[in-house]
This record gives C-alpha cells, structure tokens and sequence, in this order.
C-alpha cells in the first residue's frame, strides 16, 4: 500500500468524519476560529446613597445589583449572596426602612436612599437587640442566612407595628398580632438549611416583647 497518497485515511479520519456525518453538523473556519473579545466599556453611572449613615458615590456599571455594590464595590460582605434570584433571603438589606432582595434590583435604581446592612444595625461591641436575642437563642447556628434573617426580622416587627396585615392576619381591619403565625408568615422568604426557625421566632418573640 502506498501510505503517501493523499487519498489513504487513517482510522482517527474515518471515526472524525463518521462523526461528523453522524450529527450532521460541519465545522466551518468561523466556528473553529476563536470568539473575539468585545473591547467596548460598559456604560457607568454615578449612584449616591446613604449606607449605614455614611455617604457613598460610586462610578457603576448600570447592570450592578445593589447587592454587588455592597459586597463588591463597598466591600460589606456580611450581606450575603445565596441563590442570586430573589429566593432564599440571604441578601436581605433595609432600604428607607423596608426590607428588600439586593441581589434582585440595581443600584442605580436607589438614588439617595438609605440603605442598611447587618453592618449597620450592630457591632460586635454594640449589638442591636435582634443581633442579642438571635445569640441568646442560637438563632444563627452556621451563621450564613442570619444576616438576611435578622434584617428581615428587624422589619417584620416594624411591619406588624405599623398595623401593615399578611397573608395570615384574620381581620384586615385591626392591627395584626405580634404572633408566630404572623412571624413565620412574614418570615418565609429567609430560608435557613439548619432549621433554626423555631430559635428565630423565639428570638423575634422576645425582642417584640421587651419594644411593647
């Protein structure tokens, strides 16, 4: 056999094109080629907004969400990052007051709000009451979700408060009751995998107790 005719495929040839006919898909030079980088900039917009008291103005992207902003660009990183879709509760932050997902709205969206962060609400030397109760009661065990949680519970006593009804308030009319029903209705969006809910709701419980 001569083996320098041009014509002679080896056994990997044979199995390449057999595959190729197999799928029906031929490989052009385009494809095969290499994707060129996009050298263009993103767009970038200054957002000025109050964070824990202090003022803060950024050059953004405008597709950052406001919970990169905290965790990339502000560096406060106990805010954290859990499903990135508006499901668990992990990125929970305070904005004028009320209780948000972060990873699910930009930040050019909160022009001169305030925002807070488990940061903001208590040091280690100085800890805000709900921080105090969620240790008392072991509301925290591996720590992750209890930032969001204890944001969130912060508002949810506010909410209640506020006379502000939920899903599981009997009489729309009067003011809710400051009850575990109410609790763990407001409190379902936090996901917490130890199940450390029934510890949350005594936490939020006595912390509602002792602001009567």
């Amino acid at each position: 056999m001569d083996h320098t005719s041009p014509f002679l495929m080896t056994r990997r040839d044979t199995l390449l094109a057999g595959a190729v006919t197999a799928s029906g898909v031929v490989p052009s030079a385009a494809a095969a080629a290499p994707a060129k980088q996009s050298t263009a900039t993103a767009p970038l917009t200054r957002v000025t907004m109050s964070v824990n008291g202090e003022s803060k103005t950024l050059e953004l992207d405008t597709r950052t969400t406001l919970l990169d902003t905290l965790r990339e660009h502000l560096h406060l990183t106990g805010t954290k990052k859990g499903c990135d879709h508006g499901q668990c509760g992990a990125c929970t932050v305070l904005v004028n007051g009320r209780r948000i997902n972060s990873c699910l709205t930009l930040a050019v969206m909160h022009e001169g709000s305030r925002v807070t962060t488990i940061e903001g609400l208590g040091t280690p030397q100085r800890m805000h009451p709900m921080q105090t109760a969620f240790v008392k009661h072991d509301g925290y065990q591996c720590g992750y979700c209890t930032p969001g949680q204890i944001c969130s519970a912060v508002a949810v006593i506010d909410e209640i408060k506020q006379g502000i009804p939920s899903h599981v308030s009997e009489d729309l009319t009067a003011r809710p009751l400051l009850s575990p029903a109410e609790m763990r209705e407001r409190m379902s969006g936090n996901i917490c995998r130890c199940g450390a809910y029934s510890n949350i709701v005594d936490a939020m419980t006595e912390v509602a107790g002792s602001q009567a």
